[in-house]
């Protein structure tokens, strides 16, 4: 029972009847790093499913994918075999119950981010903010988000995966509860900065665990768990909409960019009580317990095994054979990895020195990822290197443009409803079933980028320049409705836009520099996400349609670049 132990270590014998000879198992033969080729080996028959693996192949796959990375450590090699395993145990039950759970931090980010935007309006009512100053509200979480991205990155090849995978998730829900109570707005922003340091750590620790756990043939599943994206803000937009309009004070600011009239008097008293402004604390409550009992369902409910690529880190290479052998027991299939062929192909952990790795050695790793050495093949021709800047560049124009519009979005709707007494509820309302429409997006997505001559650049610039227009014609109208409908298909295609670059953005990165091109890029997408709470407080001031009008421009921006892409990624393996 996962409940008894959560972090119990494990023993090969614990799982009996997995283990068979090499010769017995079905090996799946990958695609080497240094083009679409298979390994070459004595024993290879060209098929994709080869029966009867021997030492002599297995020791000339690790090896023809390792040349091309330039690694040759014993951790390497080991690490190398491990793949291989996990690759011929395939895809079961446990990778599909890590999809949900991993799924559950894709989930928390977009409902965190939504839910701050979600309160904008009411705690300027409440705390006598402007609407315009209020958006630090917004700066503070994703300072939070930033630097909880950078940390747990490290962190989890340090303290390992499943402390983190398990730690991010309970900070978010303690201080998303906490946040509830907030006592001023400088207090609640605050602790949604540090509710961020949880949230900021999911995208980067669930995607490196679920990779390690998934085999080769199945790794679009990774972009598959964009999908828990949408479901984030359906959520927050849903219970926002149930408790804000029915427990708040009335939208009384004037539209615009100008403080609150009750708070005319400098600001010595709020513009509604507490007692009266409950909306906000009722909803932020509600998303904190989600977020604890999506916390306990991982702690309590599922065993997870610790990374075996970390626990070969930390010379513990005895547990990690036996998590593989877990694995293959948890999917009912079977497994050849023993440590006797770790020890062949890696070395004796009692002869090898460079296995363990110090904590100095795993952030030099962590870190090797923003050298020269890694960065530079990259750029190694001129095709390759036009599409690592097109694409660092979309990162950062759509990390800038998506938050300028989605997180600021319940104000921009507020600030168009009047002051009518059903002016709160029509404007939640609306957000809600903007979420819902949005949702299908990433879903067609997963269609769309197969379609010939269209393809993931295809698919991609449509989705994004649509995307774009429809902020635009946002502007245009102050009409509800209006806004309703050009929200909805905003939403839609810019779902479509975001799964398909999160497909795109590995595929087009040689195998050994993959971890290089998509971390930079996720780097830019979070510090340009943090830049643009402060122009939208700058630009707002002036204008608080200037804020919109620079996310459409920014989406166009990066659609021109996604025009200027050299290389299509469909129906062609990844390198």
């Amino acid at each position: 029972m996962p409940t008894l132990n959560p972090f119990k270590k494990h023993d090969v014998f614990e799982f009996p009847g997995v283990l068979i000879p090499m010769q017995q198992a079905h090996h799946r033969a990958s695609i080497t790093s240094n083009g679409s080729e298979k390994a070459e080996s004595s024993d290879s028959t060209g098929d994709y499913d080869i029966h009867g693996l021997t030492l002599k192949s297995l020791r000339a796959e690790v090896e023809a994918d390792l040349s091309t990375a330039g690694l040759n450590s014993a951790y390497d090699r080991k690490s190398k075999v491990i793949n291989k395993a996990i690759q011929d145990i395939g895809m079961g039950r446990y990778q599909w119950e890590l999809f949900v759970l991993c799924g559950f931090g894709w989930l928390t980010d977009n409902l965190w981010l939504q839910g701050v935007a979600l309160t904008l309006p009411q705690l300027a009512l409440e705390f006598g903010v402007s609407s315009s100053e209020i958006r630090y509200t917004t700066l503070a979480l994703f300072l939070g988000l930033c630097l909880g991205a950078s940390f747990w990155g490290i962190a989890s090849d340090i303290i390992g995966r499943r402390l983190a995978f398990n730690t991010t998730l309970f900070l978010a829900g303690v201080f998303g509860l906490a946040a509830g109570g907030g006592p001023d707005w400088v207090g609640t922003a605050a602790l949604f900065a540090c509710l961020g340091l949880g949230v900021g750590g999911n995208l980067p620790v669930d995607g490196a665990l679920f990779l390690e756990f998934l085999p080769f043939a199945s790794g679009n599943l990774l972009t598959l768990l964009s999908v828990w994206w949408p479901v984030g803000q359906l959520i927050a937009s849903l219970i926002a909409w149930g408790f804000i309009p029915n427990f708040s004070c009335p939208a009384t600011t004037p539209s615009g960019d100008t403080t609150p009239t009750c708070a005319a008097t400098g600001g010595a008293q709020p513009c509604c009580s507490r007692e009266n402004n409950w909306g906000w604390r009722y909803f932020v409550l509600t998303l904190g317990a989600l977020t604890v009992l999506m916390f306990i369902c991982r702690f309590f409910f599922f065993h997870l095994f610790e990374s075996p690529k970390f626990l070969l880190s930390r010379g513990r290479q005895a547990e990690a054979v036996a998590v593989v052998h877990g694995i293959a027991h948890h999917n009912k299939s079977q497994t050849w990895l023993t440590e006797q062929i770790l020890n062949d192909i890696g070395g004796d952990p009692e002869v090898v020195t460079d296995m363990k790795l110090s904590t100095i050695d795993i952030v030099k790793r962590s870190l090797g990822k923003f050298s020269t050495q890694r960065i530079g093949p990259l750029f190694s021709s001129k095709r390759l290197g036009i599409t690592t800047v097109l694409i660092w560049f979309q990162w950062t124009t759509i990390g800038m443009a998506y938050p300028l519009f989605n997180a600021f979005l319940p104000q921009y709707l507020a600030n168009s409803g009047g002051d009518q007494p059903t002016a709160t509820a029509i404007v939640y309302r609306n957000y809600a079933i903007t979420s819902i429409v949005g949702v299908p997006g990433s879903i067609m997505a997963c269609y769309t980028v197969d379609i010939k001559h269209i393809g993931r650049k295809g698919t991609m610039a449509i989705a994004t320049v649509i995307t774009g227009v429809f902020i635009f014609l946002f502007t245009v109208s102050s009409d509800p409705n209006f806004q309703l409908a050009f929200t909805c298909l905003e939403a839609f295609f810019q779902n479509i836009m975001y799964g398909v670059l999160y497909a795109y953005t590995p595929e087009v990165f040689p195998a050994p520099n993959r971890g290089t091109g998509t971390g930079i890029s996720s780097f830019l997408n979070r510090i340009a996400g943090l830049c643009a709470p402060l122009v939208a407080i700058n630009a707002g001031s002036s204008n608080p349609k200037a804020p919109i009008y620079a996310s459409g421009g920014l989406f166009i921006a990066a659609f021109i670049s996604m025009l200027l892409l050299p290389i299509e990624t469909r129906g062609k393996q990844s390198l």
